[in-house]
């Protein structure tokens, strides 16, 4: 990262090498610790899914009955 930011091969490397250096601590954090938001993420984006697949369609309570089926 340090090798990058100065005088790196472009733009889109230092930035990406500077956005880490912002960031190092949960970057560490991300790739030592033992547990993550995975599932939680997984979650949400099958809701968020479902919610796309269901737009303009019924309402809440559809929806609702969906995501739980869908669980």
């Amino acid at each position: 990262m340090d090798h990058a930011r100065p005088a790196g091969p472009g733009p889109a490397v230092r930035s990406f090498a500077t956005g880490l250096l912002q960031d190092l601590d949960a970057v560490v954090a991300g790739l030592t610790l033992s547990y993550s938001s995975g599932a939680v993420e997984g979650h949400n984006n099958k809701i968020k899914m479902i919610k796309r697949q269901m737009f303009g369609r019924a309402g809440f309570d559809l929806l609702r009955k969906r995501v739980l089926l869908a669980a």
